[in-house]
């Protein structure tokens, strides 16, 4: 299938080629120090792989290299079930569905979350863009009063324009032409948009800020103004260094593991959100800090048994870093605080995989090729022979998704909170936990309309699926 038109129709693939292209461009205008930070990202990026060329031939080999400076993630929060159920048809125009669920409350962040991303091996390889959405916790907000006037106030907002409803009507009875496409991302982008001005005056602002910043920052807007976008950098370390430099005010922690010779699931920082100034509905002015540059680093996706072993680690470290003086770590004493606890945490891809803690993909090699139809089904050997004897290779598959403690860690330190609550950490949470967490997914499901979907399953999917198509190729049963 053309990765540009099926039929009069363009693909989901090229409009969210087309989408994340114009988000960037966009975001770059809003937020000028976001286009000073994707030229770090370049140079860090560049530096990496003039000192590492086995890296450099292994993005290439992979398909990574062309598409190394694209965003990766952007992020965004709503106020409404009608809002996100909305945001899910319009993600869907660009093959981006939800996967996973996150529950920031427990972190003292009044939302619950899930990404909007492709789900497909050759999606993702495409173009891996993806949104995270939270929608924001009214039941949250303790002062019924004020609960009631933040419900008041999104009640009369529509964050989409009556056109990209019909483009995204057109597109559910049958697809979007080229015109139509291009005009569906001109739309769409509207509802992304800063604006300047807010829909309620000064004291109503001050009192939702008071309750929580994020509050404000959902209830206060015409619509979920992007709040950062998000490159990729292959040495997040130096990028975290270099940012002061370049005038960033980096946030004080790198978020996720730390740095490992065999990188797992994601690591993030930030430069801190820039003070805007605001007018609201009453005439008087204000600031309001909401917008970031994000730089993530990506490793291997691990299966819930890995995850759970990080998760633990990921506590202990907590643990073990609170001073008697409650005074908080700096980056370099938080990375060797988790460097010293992940030594717990096998850092070789093949004790990860032989030990069911990491997913990965499955590939002929050349000796696998040149070995087709020699087998039978009674004698192929088992995986780990073939691995041995070099028919077969193992890839680490890259982890897609988000870190609930991590993204609480970006959301606190953006909104100039100190707290470092862990929020709930989905099937590894205590059995009370567990229950709560159930009921606020089902909540939140039935805002979505939709069931999220599980992200350990899509991992081991893929990974089954890629050791089953190298099979029959080794038997000789499908064309290379």
């Amino acid at each position: 299938m053309s990765t540009h038109v099926t039929a009069a129709y363009v693909t989901t693939d090229h409009i969210r080629n087309l989408f994340s292209s114009a988000m960037s461009a966009m975001y770059q205008t809003e937020v000028p120090l976001y286009a000073t930070l994707l030229k770090l990202v370049a140079k860090v990026n560049q530096a990496t792989l003039a000192k590492q060329p086995q890296l450099a031939e292994q993005l290439k080999a992979n398909g990574e290299l062309a598409r190394l400076s694209v965003e990766r993630h952007g992020a965004i929060r709503v106020g409404t079930a009608d809002e996100l159920a909305m945001l899910r048809r319009l993600f869907a125009v660009m093959g981006m569905y939800p996967v996973g669920y996150y529950d920031l409350s427990a972190a003292g962040v009044p939302v619950h979350s899930t990404a909007f991303r492709p789900i497909d091996r050759a999606a993702l390889a495409r173009n891996p863009f993806r949104i995270f959405t939270s929608l924001l916790r009214l039941d949250l907000i303790d002062n019924p009063q004020l609960r009631e006037q933040a419900a008041a106030i999104l009640a009369k907002r529509d964050i989409f324009t009556p056109r990209v409803r019909e483009l995204i009507g057109n597109y559910e009875q049958g697809g979007l032409t080229e015109p139509q496409a291009r005009e569906f991302v001109a739309e769409a982008l509207e509802t992304f948009r800063w604006h300047p001005t807010s829909t309620v005056d000064l004291a109503t602002y001050q009192a939702l800020q008071q309750a929580h910043p994020l509050i404000a920052d959902v209830v206060c807007f015409r619509g979920p103004h992007i709040n950062h976008l998000t490159p990729r950098t292959l040495d997040i370390d130096e990028a975290q260094l270099r940012m002061p430099k370049a005038g960033m005010a980096a946030k004080a922690l790198i978020e996720g593991p730390p740095q490992r010779r065999c990188p797992i699931l994601l690591r993030q920082t930030s430069f801190k959100a820039l003070e805007e100034s605001i007018r609201f509905t009453d005439g008087q002015v204000g600031a309001h800090s909401a917008r970031f540059g994000e730089i993530e680093q990506r490793g291997v996706a691990l299966t819930a048994k890995g995850r759970a072993l990080y998760d633990a680690l990921l506590a202990k470290s907590g643990e073990s870093a609170q001073a008697p003086s409650d005074a908080p770590l700096d980056n370099q004493a938080h990375q060797r605080q988790l460097t010293v606890v992940f030594t717990a945490f096998p850092d070789d891809f093949g004790v990860l995989r032989q030990h069911d803690l990491a997913f990965f993909t499955y590939q002929l090699t050349p000796a696998g090729l040149a070995a087709r139809g020699r087998y039978s089904v009674a004698s192929l050997p088992d995986k780990e022979t073939l691995l041995a004897q070099g028919l077969l290779s193992a890839t680490p598959l890259t982890y897609e998704d988000f870190l609930p403690v991590s993204a609480a860690g970006i959301f606190q330190s953006n909104l100039g909170l100190t707290t470092r609550t862990e929020p709930s950490l989905g099937s590894h949470a205590a059995p009370a936990q567990q229950a709560v967490l159930s009921q606020s997914q089902a909540q939140f499901e039935q805002a979505l309309g939709a069931c999220v979907i599980d992200p350990f399953a899509l991992y081991a999917e893929q990974e089954q699926a890629s050791y089953e198509l190298a099979i029959q190729a080794l038997l000789g049963r499908i064309p290379i």
